[in-house]
Order: structure tokens, then C-alpha cells, then sequence
């Protein structure tokens, strides 16, 4: 739900009053990533629903359409995030409820390492708000939690 949205529907988004979804990609075992993007959210006033490692996509689909979150952050560091990523996505912005929540990817996206402008620009171009390559930092993340907080991001 995109903050114009969500001010229509009655809810406050205030900085620090987001319902955030933290998922990895179905193939990503990997935890501490999904812990860390947990602690930093919770810090910043956020209620955190952390769907852990390894969620199906049907999964994390159905969770997202039961819980409503102001956004969806997707995190991944196996190399897989490209495709898994854009598999996903499809599937989120085929549910209406879903099809205008702000979703976001980062992480480890490719084998090729950061800074490939492709990979970004299609995972763009499939539906994700923002995409944070590996070696980006948390503060870009941050910053955009800010600007979805104030409604200047979605």
C-alpha cells in the first residue's frame, strides 16, 4: 500500500509506524541478513514480521496478502536473488491487494558480483521499488525507509 494509500485507508504512517514484511528469496538458507534488516526496522519504530529462510514464494505470497504490509524487503546473499527475484516479484504484483505495495530486493543478486546495471534495471522493470546491490551498505536502505515513512518513496 503506497503511503497516499495507506493515509486514504485511516492508517498512520508516521516515521516509525510501517508493517514490514522481511522474506529471502525461496532458495536462500541464509539468516543472519534477515536478522540484521529485522533489528535495524524494529529500531526505527517499525513492526517487523521476519518470514525467515527459505520461504516459498506461494508462501510469502499468502502471508503478504494476510498481513497487509506497508512494504515487502526481500534480502538474499546465495547469488540467486536475480532470478528467484524476478520470479517472485511476478507473483506479488499479480495479487491486486499486493500489486501496489512498495517491494524491495538486495543483496547478494548475481554471481557476477555488485554494480551490474542490467540485473537492476530488469528487476526495476519486473515491479520492485528499489533494488540494493551487495556492497551498497544499509544506509541507502535506510534513507529509503525515511523517504516511505514521509511518502516521497514508494
Amino acid at each position: 500500500m503506497d503511503h497516499a494509500a495507506a493515509v486514504a485507508a485511516g492508517k498512520d504512517v508516521s516515521a516509525g509506524d510501517l508493517t514490514v514484511v522481511v522474506t529471502s528469496v525461496s532458495s536462500d538458507s541464509h539468516t543472519w541478513n534477515l536478522v540484521v534488516l529485522q533489528l535495524l526496522l524494529e529500531e526505527l519504530g517499525h513492526r517487523v514480521h521476519n518470514l525467515g529462510a527459505c520461504v516459498p514464494d506461494e508462501l510469502m505470497v499468502s502471508e503478504c496478502g494476510r498481513l497487509r504490509p506497508d512494504l515487502i524487503v526481500v534480502s538474499t546473499v546465495n547469488g540467486h536473488g536475480f532470478h528467484d527475484g524476478l520470479r517472485l516479484i511476478r507473483q506479488v504484483r499479480s495479487q491486486a491487494e499486493l500489486a501496489g505495495t512498495p517491494m524491495v530486493i538486495g543483496g547478494k543478486l548475481g554471481i557476477a558480483g555488485p554494480g551490474c546495471d542490467r540485473s537492476r534495471a530488469q528487476l526495476t522493470a519486473a515491479g520492485y521499488s528499489a533494488v540494493f546491490e551487495d556492497g551498497t551498505g544499509l544506509a541507502a536502505f535506510r534513507s529509503y525507509v525515511g523517504r516511505l515513512t514521509t511518502g516521497e518513496a514508494s
